[in-house]
């Protein structure tokens, strides 16, 4: 994977040990880091004209609704007055501090896809400890 030199925390309890500033910069990180290789996938399996309508369509779909979550955690950082002008304005490969050029290009599919559940587990976990942490009320 990609993303697999990026220190993360190892297991929930680690995570929830993490600074709120750092837990939420290293979501940004993950998802900044998808951006491109995610946008080479769709290029990819647009070329497969054996691929159904839906899959091409489900690709695109992924790609917009990670976008999305980027600009929405980044909103939350921005109300909660966390700095993330490191990572505005940076490559995806230089916010995560990783080498994107072909190792993401050169994953099959399946691994393509292996790695990018697991990154999106990370974030789904990541932004779970945060919202507990913003909104305790909602019995974490």
């Amino acid at each position: 994977c990609h993303t697999s030199g990026m220190l993360t925390p190892n297991g929930k309890e680690y995570a929830q040990k993490i600074p709120r500033e750092e837990l939420t910069h290293l979501i940004l990180k993950l998802l900044q880091a998808w951006k491109e290789p995610l946008s080479h996938f769709n290029q990819h399996i647009e070329h497969h004209q054996e691929l159904p309508d839906d899959s091409l369509s489900k690709a695109k779909q992924i790609s917009n609704m990670v976008h999305e979550l980027k600009t929405g955690v980044e909103k939350v950082t921005e109300k909660a007055r966390f700095s993330i002008n490191s990572l505005n304005g940076m490559a995806s490969s230089e916010a995560a501090g990783l080498s994107t050029s072909n190792e993401a290009n050169m994953m099959s599919d399946s691994d393509f896809i292996h790695c990018f559940r697991r990154d999106s587990n990370k974030v789904q976990s990541y932004l779970k400890i945060l919202k507990c942490r913003i909104m305790p009320e909602n019995s974490c």
